[in-house]
């Protein structure tokens, strides 16, 4: 935990506060991180194929990892192992070939934590003289984006659309959407402006 909250405290070249709560919210991370690989207090992870977006999240993962290492940005890789652990909970990920690779790239900064899982996960050798995970990226690839769809400037809701989906596609979906009637008053718009992947902006 002490490792763990050291790296998490921010830049190297910063001067660092000591904060006991700091330390008491790294502890409750790894517990939910010890938690992934146990279930009903014994240690239980699948031979299962993992989900798309499992994967998808791991990949995401390890690139912004090695990105972080590479500029010595140790606070924000125990950020990214947080934010990880947090959605494969959500995805109820309990999967080996996800799991196993999470160990490999939190070693570093949890090594004693790490050591007993890898152990647990059949492995002799020390996690430490493992190859860092690589990025699949087939994986980074995305099919849909979420768009946000605004009025006159405001965010109301948002709009799943596949990646290749036409301005004008979009548009039709936007204006024909029940959410939009609301924020439409019965009114024609007078522009629809389309930022591809990125927003929907309608000017009543």
């Amino acid at each position: 935990t002490l490792r763990c909250y050291e790296m998490f405290l921010g830049p190297l070249e910063q001067h660092k506060p000591w904060e006991p709560k700091g330390i008491e919210g790294v502890h409750r991370f790894l517990r939910k991180f010890w938690g992934l690989y146990h279930g009903q207090d014994r240690f239980e992870v699948s031979e299962n194929p993992a989900s798309e977006e499992a994967h998808k999240a791991l990949n995401k993962f390890i690139k912004k990892v090695h990105h972080d290492i590479d500029r010595l940005s140790f606070n924000t890789v125990v950020s990214e192992c947080m934010i990880l652990t947090n959605r494969l909970i959500e995805l109820n990920c309990r999967e080996r070939e996800i799991l196993e690779p999470f160990v490999i790239a939190i070693s570093p900064y949890a090594p004693h934590v790490a050591e007993e899982l890898w152990e647990k996960l059949g492995n002799d050798s020390s996690v430490c003289f493992t190859k860092f995970p690589e990025v699949d990226e087939q994986y980074l690839i995305e099919n849909s984006v979420n768009y946000p769809i605004s009025f006159n400037g405001k965010v109301r809701y948002t709009l799943e659309f596949s990646t290749d989906a036409s301005k004008e596609d979009i548009e039709s979906a936007v204006l024909s959407n029940e959410k939009s009637e609301r924020w439409l008053e019965g009114k024609s718009p007078k522009k629809v402006i389309v930022v591809p992947n990125k927003i929907v902006n309608v000017v009543v």
